[in-house]
C-alpha cells in the first residue's frame, strides 16, 4: 500500500498517529516496523510480540531475522523505526480495515530528538506496558543489533501503552517521565487528523467485529437462483463458449461498477438483482472459472483466456453456452482481441502473464487495483446472499485481494472465514499456507505497484 508523497510528518505524534490508519486498526501486543527511505517512510511491517519465554537465546534471535527478512524486501531502505505496541486494542472508529504489511511512502520523516539510538533502551517499569519492561529492553537490543548488521539501523523508538506513549531510548525525566506522555498526542496530531480529513479511518482489528451488514438481495431468490443456474452449468465447465459467456457477464458488472462515481459507491451496494446474483454466485463454485475471474480482474482478460487455454481447461461440451442472466443497464463487455490480429506466432502469449504469476502478484508490473476493488464490492454482496461453497469461494477471492493489498491480517481472517464456511476449502488452505510462511504479495513489495489506500486528489 502507498500514501501520497506529499503527506508531511512533523514529529513522533504524526509517526505514531500514521500506523493506525496505515494498518486500518490501532495494534495490540504488537512491534510495527518501518523502514526509511532516506527522510520517507518506505515499507511497514506489523507483526505479534513474542512472548517472555522467547525472548532470550535462540528464540529470540530468530525473531529479530524474521523482521529483518521482511523489511529487506524494501531494496531502498537505509534505517529503521520501531513502535512496540503493548497495550490492548483501542477502541476503533467506523472504516475499512487495511494491513499488515504495507509499502507506504511519506515525505519528511523527522527522527524525534529525545533519546539516541544505540544507547541502552530506557524501558522504565510503569503500569502501562502489558510487557515486562527487561524483556522489552532484551528485545530492542536484539533487534538493534540484528537490524544494524542488515544497513537498516534503528534510527529511533517508541513504546506505546493504552494510555502513555514515550520514546524508548529517552532517559530524560523532564521529557520522558514514567509513565509517558499521554496517548491523546497520538490520536490528536496533525497528520491524524489530515488523514481523517482524506476520508481514512480506522477500525476493528481482525477478527473482533463482525462483517458490516450489506443491504438486503433477497437472499431466497437469489440462492434459488444460485441453484438453478448451478444446474445450467452442469456439464459445461470445460466448454469454452460457456467460458467466454461467464467472463463475458463478470466482465459487464467491472464495467458497470467503474463506470459510476466513487461518491455514489455506497449507493451501489444494490445493484445486483437475484437472478444476476445467483448467476455469479454459481460461477464461483466452478474453481477454473473462479480463479479466471481473479486473474480477469487483476491482469486484464487476454491473461484469463490465456490462462485456460495452457491449462488444457476446455475438452468439449455442449458448445453452446447457458442462457444469459437479465443484464439490462450493464454496459456490452469487449471480449479478448483476435488471436489473428495478436501479431507474430507466440508474441501475444509471450507477453501476457499466466495464472501462477498473478496469484503470487509477480506480473503484471501492477495489477488493476480499481478493478480488483470493484470485485471486492461484489463479493462482499455475493457471500452476503447465502452460505455454502459460493460463500467461500467469496470469502477466499476476498481474502486473496486483502493479500495482493499487503493486508496480511485481513487476508488470514478472510481465508479462517472461508475454511469454516466449508471445511478443507483448498484455495483458502493454500493461501493461508503463503500468508503463515511469510510470503508477500510481489505487488505489495513494491512501491511502484503497490496498493493506495488514500486517493491523491483527496485534498
Amino acid at each position: 500500500m502507498t500514501a501520497p508523497d506529499h503527506l508531511k510528518i512533523t514529529g513522533p505524534e504524526d509517526i505514531l498517529g500514521f500506523i493506525p490508519h496505515s494498518l486500518g486498526y490501532w495494534p495490540a501486543n504488537s512491534l510495527v516496523a518501518m523502514t526509511m527511505q532516506g527522510k520517507r517512510l518506505g515499507a511497514t511491517l506489523r507483526v505479534d510480540l513474542p512472548d517472555a519465554s522467547r525472548c532470550r537465546g535462540p528464540g529470540l534471535a530468530a525473531f529479530a531475522r524474521t523482521v529483518r527478512d521482511y523489511l529487506e524486501s524494501d531494496d531502498a531502505a537505509d534505517g529503521t523505526l520501531l513502535a512496540f505496541f503493548t497495550g490492548a486494542p483501542a477502541d476503533a472508529e467506523a472504516g475499512d480495515p487495511v494491513d499488515d504489511a504495507t509499502d507506504d511512502a511519506t515525505d519528511d520523516a523527522t527522527d524525534s530528538a529525545a533519546g539516541e539510538p544505540g544507547a541502552d533502551p530506557a524501558v522504565d517499569p510503569a503500569p502501562d506496558l502489558a510487557l515486562d519492561p527487561a524483556v522489552l529492553a532484551r528485545l530492542l537490543r536484539e533487534l538493534e543489533r540484528t537490524l544494524g548488521r542488515a544497513g537498516l539501523p534503528v534510527r529511533d523508538a517508541w513504546l506505546v501503552g493504552e494510555r502513555y506513549w514515550r520514546n524508548a531510548f529517552c532517559a530524560d525525566p523532564s521529557c520522558c517521565a514514567p509513565p509517558g506522555r499521554p496517548i491523546e498526542e497520538i490520536r490528536n496530531s496533525r497528520l491524524n487528523a489530515e488523514l481523517v480529513f482524506r476520508g481514512s479511518s480506522v477500525g476493528a482489528a481482525p477478527g473482533r467485529s463482525a462483517p458490516a451488514a450489506l443491504p438486503e438481495l433477497g437472499e431466497p431468490a437469489v440462492l434459488e437462483a444460485e441453484e438453478g443456474w448451478a444446474r445450467e452449468f452442469s456439464g459445461r465447465w470445460r466448454d469454452r463458449a460457456q467460458f467466454g459467456a461467464v467472463l463475458d457477464v463478470w466482465q459487464r458488472v467491472f464495467d458497470a461498477g467503474g463506470s459510476q462515481s466513487a461518491r455514489a459507491a455506497k449507493a451501489r451496494e444494490a445493484v445486483l438483482p437475484a437472478g444476476l446474483a445467483g448467476y455469479l454466485r454459481a460461477s464461483l463454485r466452478v474453481a477454473a472459472w473462479r480463479d479466471a475471474v481473479l486473474v480477469m480482474a487483476a491482469a486484464g482478460r487476454d491473461a484469463a483466456e490465456a490462462g485456460a487455454e495452457e491449462f488444457g481447461m476446455f475438452d468439449g461440451g455442449p458448445g453452446n453456452p447457458a442462457a444469459l442472466p437479465g443484464l439490462d443497464g450493464l454496459p456490452v463487455a469487449e471480449s479478448a482481441g483476435n488471436p489473428e490480429e495478436a501479431g507474430p506466432a507466440g508474441a501475444a502469449a509471450a507477453e501476457t502473464p499466466g495464472y501462477g504469476d498473478v496469484l503470487l502478484g509477480l506480473a503484471p508490473p501492477a495489477p488493476d487495483w480499481g478493478r480488483l476493488a470493484e470485485l471486492d464490492r461484489v463479493l462482499r454482496q455475493l457471500g452476503n446472499c447465502g452460505g455454502g461453497e459460493a460463500r467461500a469461494a467469496a470469502l477466499t477471492a476476498r481474502g486473496w485481494i486483502e493479500w495482493c493489498r499487503g493486508r496480511g491480517s485481513f487476508a488470514d481472517a478472510l481465508f479462517t472465514a472461508a475454511g469454516a464456511e466449508q471445511p478443507g476449502y483448498r484455495l483458502a488452505e493454500l493461501l493461508a499456507e503463503l500468508g503463515r510462511r511469510g510470503t508477500l504479495c510481489g505487488w505489495a513489495r513494491r512501491r511502484e505497484a503497490a496498493w493506495q489506500k488514500f486517493d491523491p486528489d483527496a485534498a
